[in-house]
């Protein structure tokens, strides 16, 4: 049997890192986890193939030669998605889906031959089983939620590592919490489902045989879950296996605020090599998280609650919605006074949207504002329900807050403040510094400090940061580039006048 594994392409968004990406020679961001998971999950004696559309093309000769093709995707994909189908019925070539996309919505795809829905784990066996037997259904769904421990390592040599920027592995599925917004427990569960320390630290060994020696992406729902099993058994090993390997991945991750309240944590996070952390802020706006539910993030200064966390040597990236019914209109200057006075540098601020199935959408649904479906971009000014606040107040509102935060002045502003509050730990060993990042930080120097508009200040930060920060420059002119990044994305949006704009809503 020959299998095609396709990922389809992303769109030019703020989690893409299309434009930072060019300047350090890499394709994509990370590889496809879940489809690299899979293969390894299907039988040893086929033929496997993969094809990341983020970093390389889908050809016809792909298509030929496959028997089936096999495709997971998120929301955000859906276009492409619809094309690799599209494409691979020319061929009568038989379309196996799964995933995130498919499991909330896969109704509205036509020409697909079987639906693997839900958990791999269990449905994609009983998928195998069938057509071993010749009786293959359209249909394989349930919410059953599988024993991780028993998931296999990805089959990393489907892949060319060095078109990447970053690797990832899966620690633990599930979130402790029910933000009304949020699908995760729709996908994954509300109880945090996790890998044992062996499973870990055979997946950091596969990296690392494979010759991986740069960042590596824990891409839970939310790591600290489970934080007695991680301060009982996860981070000790990884600590122990970094220490042993002289810290050859630098680790990042997502969480909920509250790693803030938790001194011990934090300090076995930073000493097993996590310097980064994202963490769902939402909204300054107390009566706002109320209605979404966030109460991890309610009755506590969060800018103090960041800070703390940049103190103990984690950069701490920031996603932000606006749209909440209980947003007043004074929300749009609290978000930029938020983000700039906490240093969050990667700020991802987002209308809000209503994914299928959250408690979200069925109250918008009882209450008779849901429009249509919603794309997945985070940026690109399109929401799927009737806002309480005028449309046009909202999105001129939003657009304000994007041009603010990622004008050259204010995002090196923010970088500065930033830089004052982290602490990075002191360690041997660490990464070695690779040529794709020489040449990238030559590269960048051209785009933003010649090219851009933004160029004097660039400049002022370049030499403020060598001065005062020297030990934080890297970092610093990585970040610069991720600032490049979301003002490409989003100058395609800010130019457009505002009935354009109202279009897409």
């Amino acid at each position: 049997m020959k299998i095609l594994l396709v990922y389809p392409q992303y769109p030019d968004t703020f989690w893409s890192f299309k434009h930072a990406l060019k300047i350090i020679s890499k394709k994509a961001a990370y590889p496809p986890l879940g489809l690299l998971t899979v293969a390894a999950m299907l039988p040893d004696d086929w033929e496997k193939k993969l094809v990341d559309m983020n970093e390389t093309s889908l050809t016809d000769e792909d298509l030929k030669w496959a028997d089936y093709v096999f495709i997971s995707a998120m929301v955000v994909q859906k276009n492409s998605v619809k094309e690799v189908i599209a494409r691979g019925k020319e061929f009568n070539t038989k379309i196996v889906v799964g995933g995130p996309l498919f499991t909330t919505g896969y109704e509205e795809f036509k020409g697909v031959d079987h639906f693997v829905l839900g958990e791999a784990e269990i449905t994609l066996p009983l998928f195998l089983e069938d057509l071993a037997k010749g009786s293959a259904q359209h249909i394989y769904a349930s919410n059953e939620r599988p024993d991780i421990t028993k998931t296999p390592i990805p089959l990393w040599s489907l892949i060319n590592m060095k078109k990447y920027a970053s690797m990832n592995i899966q620690y633990s599925r599930g979130c402790p919490y029910n933000c009304e917004f949020c699908d995760i427990i729709i996908l994954n569960g509300h109880k945090p489902r996790t890998k044992d320390k062996d499973q870990v630290l055979a997946e950091l060994d596969a990296l690392y045989t494979q010759g991986w020696r740069s960042a590596v992406f824990i891409v839970d729902d939310n790591f600290i879950g489970n934080k007695r099993k991680l301060k009982t058994e996860i981070l000790p090993a990884i600590i122990e296996w970094m220490r042993e390997g002289k810290y050859p991945f630098p680790l990042f991750t997502e969480a909920s605020i509250n790693l803030a309240d938790d001194e011990e944590l934090m300090r076995l996070m930073a000493e097993a090599g996590f310097n980064r952390v994202f963490i769902g802020i939402e909204t300054p706006n107390e009566e706002s998280l109320a209605e979404c539910n966030k109460f991890t993030n309610k009755n506590r200064d969060l800018v103090a609650s960041v800070k703390k966390l940049q103190n103990h040597g984690f950069e701490v990236q920031g996603g932000f919605i606006v749209g909440f019914d209980s947003d007043p209109l004074s929300i749009f200057k609290s978000q930029i006074s938020f983000i700039q006075r906490s240093g969050i540098v990667t700020a991802m601020v987002g209308l809000l949207n209503a994914p299928r199935g959250t408690r979200l959408y069925q109250r918008l649904k009882k209450e008779n504002r849901l429009l249509k479906g919603f794309s997945g971009d985070n940026m690109d000014f399109s929401i799927n329900f009737i806002p309480k606040m005028d449309y046009e107040t909202l999105i001129n509102g939003y657009k304000h807050i994007l041009d603010t935060i990622y004008s050259p002045k204010q995002f090196y502003e923010r970088v500065k403040i930033f830089l004052k509050e982290f602490k990075p730990q002191k360690r041997k060993g660490g990464l070695q510094v690779q040529s794709c990042r020489i040449r990238g930080f030559i590269k960048s120097m051209w785009f933003l400090g010649i090219r851009e508009k933004g160029r004097r200040y660039y400049w002022k930060f370049f030499v403020s940061t060598l001065l005062r920060h020297p030990r934080s420059f890297p970092l610093s002119m990585s970040l610069a580039v991720y600032g490049f990044h979301f003002r490409k994305v989003i100058e395609k949006y800010i130019s457009l006048p505002i009935e354009d704009i109202l279009d897409l809503g």
